[in-house]
């Protein structure tokens, strides 16, 4: 076996991977500028990669590699993602009979305001959560009392 063919695989495998994943990001999250160079970019490698797929390897060994390759470059491409992902503002509308959890969700310094609703008892809840980690918190809450809600996601203007 050529050695130096099979690092060569396995790095444009896992290049290759990594770009792939972007361009799937860049197409859906990127404008139309970004999106095309991106795919421009995949597309070009993926012509050599192909190439590289009938290269003189045992078969069972270029499977290996591109599992390898995808598990490696999907993961990093995501974990990347995560880490670079800035918290939003979500806004939680519910729907709650009590006012106990009102009281729950302002005693953990949730901000929300409360409306009544003309029914007996029933309670709209609005709760603004700046972090992920607020927003656990106030579904944590939520489901306690057995709350109905929606949760959206504040856009870019």
């Amino acid at each position: 076996m050529n050695e130096k063919l099979f690092i060569t695989f396995v790095i444009l495998n896992i290049v290759n991977v990594i770009i792939q994943t972007v361009k799937s990001l860049a197409t859906v999250k990127c404008g139309k500028t970004v999106a095309s160079i991106v795919n421009a970019v995949a597309y070009g490698l993926y012509t050599v990669v192909v190439v590289y797929t009938v290269c003189d390897l045992p078969l069972w060994l270029k499977v290996v590699v591109v599992g390898v390759a995808n598990l490696i470059g999907v993961y990093v491409v995501k974990l990347i993602e995560e880490k670079s992902r800035k918290d939003k503002l979500w806004k939680i509308e519910a729907t709650v009979n009590g006012i106990e959890c009102y009281e729950d969700l302002f005693m953990e310094n949730i901000s929300c305001n409360c409306l009544n609703t003309n029914k007996q008892g029933q309670f709209i809840i609005n709760c603004f959560c700046p972090t992920q980690k607020e927003s656990a918190k106030a579904k944590k809450i939520l489901d306690k009392h057995n709350a109905k809600y929606f949760v959206t996601e504040t856009k870019n203007l």
